[in-house]
């Protein structure tokens, strides 16, 4: 009992390792992570770049909070969700399934590369917010702390959605056809490519099932003004309700995995 926990681990971090060392042999992939939202930050950044919001709020800030959390639920919940259908039809998981390793290892593996990446991804987007769009990075502790929370949670939430969501697919070849399409529509309601409080109440309502419109929410808590907090379609952060939604979804995305995820193909049955 007592040496499980520690073999847990070792497997674990290596688990992870090929986890990262599969992830960035896809160069297609790597370019796509890294590259796209950078691509719409500063194309979008640009175009937003000096129109005003209420609480002297430049839109652009606004828009790289929204960034921030949109590449965080693509790295986790779209990445996870197409990804690991193809390591099905491929036979990988099957394989995994048939060895020693504990299963959670896997899982557990996904997730630490996952916030590698999401961190990597983080900083790369602070770094081009700060030098060319007037975001300000968090001048407090509690900020700091908020914005480590929001991305733990993010990952988490939106990782195990992500695996939830695999064991509804069918196959490889359709799950980025299916995906990709979702992430991308609750990218537009959840207050990423446009302020969230002028979207329509119904896409609102919506929009707050799902993490990403926490996420951003969160990401805004963060980096805009205070005074903004007005702004928002409550009046405030809600940071207490960012908190527990994502830590809702980290429940029931697990008990849905539990209950859908498969390590052999439907070919296999």
């Amino acid at each position: 009992m007592l040496g499980r926990a520690p073999a847990l681990l070792a497997v674990t971090r290596a688990r992870a390792r090929v986890e990262f060392l599969v992830f960035i042999r896809e160069w297609i992939s790597v370019v796509f992570t890294f590259i796209f939202p950078v691509l719409l930050l500063i194309i979008l950044g640009s175009i937003f770049h000096g129109q005003r919001l209420p609480g002297d709020v430049d839109l652009a800030q606004y828009f790289v909070a929204g960034m921030i959390g949109a590449g965080l639920f693509g790295v986790s919940f779209q990445n996870v969700a197409i990804a690991i259908p193809i390591e099905r039809d491929i036979g990988t998981l099957k394989r995994l399934a048939g060895t020693p390793m504990p299963r959670s290892a896997y899982f557990l593996g996904k997730m630490v590369m996952v916030a590698f990446v999401a961190l990597a991804q983080n900083v790369l987007l602070l770094g081009i917010g700060s030098a060319f769009f007037g975001l300000q990075l968090p001048d407090t502790v509690g900020r700091w702390i908020t914005y480590l929370w929001v991305i733990v949670l993010g990952i988490a939430s939106c990782t195990m959605l992500g695996i939830a969501a695999s064991g509804l697919v069918r196959n490889g070849r359709t799950a980025p056809a299916i995906m990709s399409p979702i992430a991308i529509v609750l990218q537009f309601i959840s207050g990423v490519y446009f302020v969230f409080a002028t979207l329509p109440n119904w896409m609102q309502t919506v929009a707050a099932i799902f993490p990403l419109k926490w996420i951003a929410q969160g990401m805004r808590s963060v980096f805009l003004p205070d005074a903004y907090r007005a702004q928002e379609p409550a009046g405030s952060w809600e940071l207490d309700r960012v908190a527990l939604v994502l830590a809702a979804w980290c429940v029931l995305a697990f008990l849905v995995a539990v209950r859908t995820f498969r390590w052999r193909a439907r070919t296999d049955d």
